[in-house]
């Protein structure tokens, strides 16, 4: 007979669930373990797939877990944040300005894990659904941390344009338990240690209206999108409104204090999208916190960094490096 237990897994030690008229049923696991990885290279092997979360009406949570091969002791893990506008995207595709697997590649080289994962967009659940779904990600991973050999005091996280938002936003919140969302894992602790911040949007407040190249979205892409339903992320992000007060909880400068982790901030100053000013804003609060961070600016690059492709390699490398400081490696 079987029931979930704290972990999430089925335990046969213990009874089953009892459905009325008295039949025993297992209890439905609210996430999976992590398996066994694939050896995809000789610096890499990587979990995929895994279910980190489930939650009633919505898809499993996904993610992918690359362990570096070469490591004896327990490494750290950066966990990587796609971006897309809150709206699309997925936790295996980088930026077509990042080389393929470059991300993920470069930590494990280094000799830091790291787990890239799928959250939810914003009209599958307005915010804090996100946020509820990385912390929920981030206490997985400290849920299986021996198993995995990871250090689960060592912990980064890394985002590019939404992403960005989304790791800023770990950063400023771990001690914020009505952030934490009820999903996956529990007992454990949602901060990381370090935050890189690609383009991230800081105020949904200032952030002025993006203005799309006409073809960018085919009607094809917007087709599931309620009529009269602005597209601006912003307000999708907060379910369709302009409300200044929802706009403001959903932003990262709403929660910037003396706690929060290290920030390395890095931006383009010809960012069409997310206008370098973003990272200004998130970087005076942080400063006026006595909050210690960095930034860094890139002449002449657009979002994604279009426009410093030749750059990119080094642009990346620093990131790297900065988690190798931060977090430190074996």
């Amino acid at each position: 007979m079987t029931v979930e237990d704290a972990t999430g897994i089925l335990d046969p030690a213990r009874p089953d669930v009892s459905r009325p008229g008295g039949r025993d049923v297992p209890a439905f696991p609210v996430f999976d373990a992590p398996g066994t990885p694939e050896q995809v290279s000789d610096v890499s092997a990587v979990h995929r797939e895994i279910t980190y979360a489930r939650a009633i009406g919505f898809r499993p949570l996904k993610l992918d877990i690359w362990l570096p091969r070469q490591a004896s002791g327990p490494t750290p893990l950066v966990l990587w944040v796609h971006g897309g506008a809150f709206q699309l995207g997925d936790r295996r595709e980088l930026p077509p300005t990042f080389a393929p697997n470059s991300v993920f590649r470069l930590l494990n080289e280094a000799g830091i894990a790291c787990a890239t994962a799928d959250y939810r967009h914003s009209l599958e659940a307005p915010f804090p659904a996100q946020l509820h779904d990385l912390k929920a990600a981030v206490r997985y991973l400290r849920e299986f941390a021996a198993e995995l050999n990871i250090d689960p005091d060592r912990f980064g996280a890394w985002g590019e344009s939404a992403g960005g938002h989304l790791v800023a936003l770990l950063g400023l919140t771990g001690n914020h338990g009505d952030l934490e969302g009820g999903l996956g894992a529990q007992g454990h602790s949602s901060g990381v240690s370090a935050v890189v911040d690609f383009y991230g949007v800081s105020s949904l407040v200032d952030i002025p209206p993006m203005s799309m190249p006409e073809g960018l979205f085919p009607a094809a892409l917007t087709a599931a999108v309620p009529p009269g339903m602005s597209l601006q992320p912003e307000y999708m992000l907060v379910g369709g409104s302009d409300d200044p007060e929802l706009l403001a909880a959903a932003s990262p400068v709403s929660y910037v204090d003396a706690g929060a982790a290290p920030f390395l901030l890095v931006h383009g100053d010809s960012d069409g999208l997310v206008p370098h000013s973003q990272t200004d804003l998130l970087a005076a609060a942080l400063a006026e916190a006595g909050v210690e961070h960095e930034v860094v600016t890139i002449e002449g690059a657009d979002h994604c960094f279009f426009g410093a492709e030749d750059r990119m390699a080094d642009i990346l490398d620093s990131a790297v490096r900065y988690f190798s400081r931060k977090l430190g490696t074996p």
